[in-house]
């Protein structure tokens, strides 16, 4: 019974701390209805009443400025026999297209596609076969 009520107690002071923390380093345009300074006044005089509190105001807060999607806009769904492929932003999103997006993809365009693998590499297998003809 003593165990099970300490270990409650470390809950509670890791969940204050956690909230009091996460008030302390939010930035302060961030902020929902009160100023920073009183959020963590509230929370140390009140203790879990005022955690309880900062997480409902903070969850508000974000919701408020997180953009509005619908999964549609992210997600298609593609269903090919009993499998299910989701894929991001739709079938047509394809590795190539990945790449050609990246700032990277279209560095070179007359460089040689680099190679998959070791085994794949001309010039890597032409030095090893030199080393095993050396060592003989």
């Amino acid at each position: 019974m003593l165990l099970s009520g300490v270990l409650f107690a470390l809950f509670l002071a890791g969940c204050w701390l956690y909230c009091l923390t996460d008030a302390a380093l939010t930035a302060a345009g961030e902020y929902a209805g009160w100023s920073k300074r009183a959020w963590i006044v509230i929370i140390c005089v009140t203790f879990i009443a005022g955690a309880i509190a900062w997480v409902i105001a903070r969850r508000l807060a974000r919701a408020r400025h997180r953009p509005r999607s619908t999964p549609a806009d992210r997600l298609a769904l593609v269903s090919l026999d009993a499998n299910v492929i989701w894929y991001l932003y739709g079938p047509a999103a394809t590795s190539d297209a990945a790449l050609s997006r990246h700032p990277a993809g279209g560095s070179n365009p007359t460089a040689r596609p680099a190679p998959k693998g070791p085994d794949d590499d001309p010039e890597f297998l032409g030095q090893l076969a030199k080393r095993i003809q050396g060592e003989r």
